[in-house]
């Protein structure tokens, strides 16, 4: 077996046979007299000790544990997809059989329906990696108060340019969206665990798709609940 050497004044790397291990020679570049350290002076890294219940032999007994990164599957994706084009779809048809007078009740009844798809599409796509993902009941639990919420803020929109008659200008929206949009990145980030620029993609998401919503039935897109 071979022993490293390295000579302490030139600093060249080399190997030499281990038979002469403890002797002392010249460097074969700068002729500094060096001495070969033994075999028992190489500095051997072990690996961690693993910690915890062994079996008979010494083995531990505890499986390492993996993270498994759960994948979408097509059916899913195509799930989301269709459930979100149905109602955009029926959407336009209720313009086209009421000749664009299409009820505001209605259009409420799809801003709730596309909450749903569109928070667990969103968070699907857009969640932190490093974090190990929600899934199952606790992630259904997770999704809810963003269904909820996403709605609410069309709500409290129309409270306040609606129902109060105010019709805002270019100048107001720009202090009005940027509101809403920090509102729902708030709420995805509580109940999601998003960073709030991601959260703020989350419910922009959610958001575009009302908004196309509103024109497919011949609404205006932000000003008034009824063209």
């Amino acid at each position: 077996m071979a022993i490293d050497v390295i000579c302490p004044g030139c600093h060249a790397r080399f190997q030499v046979s281990e038979k002469f291990a403890g002797k002392k020679g010249p460097c074969p570049k700068c002729k500094v007299t060096i001495t070969i350290p033994s075999a028992a002076q190489e500095v051997v890294v072990h690996a961690p000790e693993v910690s915890g219940p062994k079996d008979s032999k010494g083995q531990s007994v505890l499986a390492p544990i993996f993270r498994s990164e759960p994948k979408v599957s097509t059916p899913v994706i195509i799930g989301i997809v269709a459930s979100v084009f149905v109602i955009l779809l029926v959407g336009l048809i209720l313009r086209i059989a009421t000749k664009g007078n299409v009820p505001p009740g209605l259009l409420i009844v799809g801003a709730i329906a596309l909450a749903p798809p569109l928070a667990f599409a969103g968070y699907t796509f857009l969640r932190d990696e490093e974090l190990e993902p929600y899934r199952g009941i606790s992630l259904i639990m997770r999704l809810i108060p963003c269904s909820i919420v996403y709605p609410l803020l069309w709500g409290v929109y129309w409270l306040i340019f609606a129902y109060l008659d105010v019709r805002p200008e270019l100048m107001q929206m720009i202090f009005v969206l940027p509101a809403v949009v920090g509102a729902g990145a708030l709420c995805a980030q509580a109940s999601l665990d998003l960073e709030f620029g991601t959260g703020a993609l989350h419910y922009a998401l959610y958001l575009s798709a009302t908004v196309v919503l509103r024109l497919l039935m011949g609404m205006n897109a932000f000003w008034n609940v009824v063209s």
